[in-house]
């Protein structure tokens, strides 16, 4: 039996050069053929956490993602049967390691598909307040926030941290100033390896030192 309120969970990652939000297509009504986060109602019986992995997973097809609370969302007029509470989650995940398994597992979305987050339709619901919440969050928190690290791929280039550092705050960065604030924090490790596969001259490839990061944001 189903409750009168959902979860909604919001997932982000990387992906060539930009910021991408995870959107399911929905299946059934109210909003059927519109874009949404991925979400669905809890079961009565439900505890939340399990409530929560099930969801993601029917929605995604993505299973072992930490999804963190975001905020909870009850305006009247957010859904058109009345007033339903939703609880809506963020997830940071590497495309890497999901590109590959994302595939709705149920009846009521039909595809999942990335999306630029600065090119997001009109969503289902409050959905882009959603979107807006969790960008604002990721924006306020940056400047100690291990959340870039997390959509990075392990190794990464020093262009590639600073494009993710853009489409957080959604606003250019001086190349020359961003590289010595970073390299001035003393948590970026340069390795002896170099960027594989390119067309282009091969960029240094870093890795973050997990101990000086959470040491100097302690």
């Amino acid at each position: 039996m189903l409750s009168f309120f959902t979860v909604d969970c919001l997932i982000l990652t990387f992906h060539e050069g930009q910021l991408k939000v995870l959107l399911t297509e929905r299946n059934e009504y109210p909003y059927k053929d519109w874009w949404a986060i991925p979400g669905y109602f809890v079961d009565k019986e439900e505890e939340m956490e399990e409530a929560v992995k099930r969801i993601s997973y029917e929605n995604t097809g993505l299973k072992d993602i930490y999804l963190e609370q975001l905020a909870a969302l009850a305006g009247v007029k957010r859904h058109p049967e009345g007033r339903i509470l939703t609880v809506a989650y963020m997830a940071l995940v590497r495309y890497e390691e999901v590109k590959n398994k994302i595939k709705p597992i149920t009846n009521y979305m039909r595809q999942a598909k990335w999306f630029d987050v600065n090119n997001v339709p009109d969503l289902a619901f409050d959905h882009n307040e959603i979107l807006r919440l969790g960008l604002k969050k990721l924006k306020t928190n940056l400047s100690f926030s291990f959340a870039p690290f997390e959509l990075l791929p392990e190794k990464f280039t020093l262009t590639q941290l600073q494009q993710i550092y853009e489409s957080i705050l959604g606003e250019p960065l001086d190349k020359r100033n961003f590289r010595k604030k970073m390299g001035n924090l003393g948590y970026l490790k340069e390795l002896d390896e170099y960027q594989t596969g390119v067309s282009y001259r091969a960029a240094r490839l870093y890795k973050v030192d997990k101990r000086r990061f959470a040491k100097l944001f302690a």
